[in-house]
């Protein structure tokens, strides 16, 4: 890896001093901590090719003119990996009603990134009854379709001084309410913390209940699925 970077001009007056392989790793790449004499950067060496990385480095690049997540410094296909700026920042689990203000925020300024593409398809393999409501229960409202993530667990989102999402692998046209599902289930939030949370995303608008608990039982399936065929 560290022969690949520094065939690049990036690193022709920042030498590179060390890659070192992250402990804490996905199911779709291998992470490195890349130091320079400058600068801090992230290589991710792809480990899965049923992924459009194009439209990940596309998307991205767009949501880093928002501010919302690190640069995207480089792509190259052909060696399979890309480059990020570092961005420091922790994880969290759990949030407080000021940390649910700041993410609200930020997942509206994702959701306002305009983009001409298709919108992604939802498949689950057990079709079971809880499953089967769900979807009908979708079906009975519009779609406000927008660029989701579509995979906003803790280990996702970096906090720091603005809150930044990463690893837009799975980055996609789909309904807004799949990305607040996915944020209700993945911390846990209770009645009084997600009114907070999807009043102040929706601007204090009226947002529709059943719909959301619709989609909080299809992020919730399709997550088991996904575990169980990546043991």
């Amino acid at each position: 890896m560290q022969a690949k970077l520094a065939q690049y001009t990036l690193f022709e007056n920042d030498s590179i001093q060390s890659v070192t392989l992250l402990e804490t790793q996905g199911y779709c790449n291998e992470n490195y901590l890349v130091v320079a004499e400058q600068k801090k950067y992230i290589a991710r060496k792809f480990l899965r090719t049923d992924i459009d990385r194009k439209f990940e480095y596309k998307v991205q690049g767009l949501a880093f003119k928002e501010g919302i997540t690190a640069e995207a410094i480089i792509y190259d296909e052909a060696n399979g990996f890309m480059l990020f700026e570092f961005v420091e920042g922790e994880h969290k689990t759990l949030l407080d009603k000021d940390d649910l203000k700041h993410l609200a925020y930020t997942l509206q300024k994702l959701h306002n990134i305009k983009l001409d593409s298709k919108p992604i398809k939802i498949h689950i393999e057990k079709k079971t009854d809880d499953i089967v409501k769900a979807f009908e229960t979708i079906e009975k409202y519009k779609k406000e379709y927008v660029l989701c993530h579509n995979d906003l667990n803790p280990q996702n989102i970096l906090w720091s001084k603005d809150v930044k999402f990463i690893d837009w692998e799975y980055a996609g046209m789909n309904d807004r309410y799949f990305d607040l599902a996915c944020v209700c289930v993945e911390f846990g939030l209770e009645d009084e913390m997600r009114e907070i949370f999807l009043h102040v995303y929706f601007d204090d608008v009226s947002f529709v209940k059943e719909k959301l608990e619709a989609y909080i039982v299809v992020y919730r399936v399709l997550c088991e699925e996904w575990f169980s065929s990546s043991v």
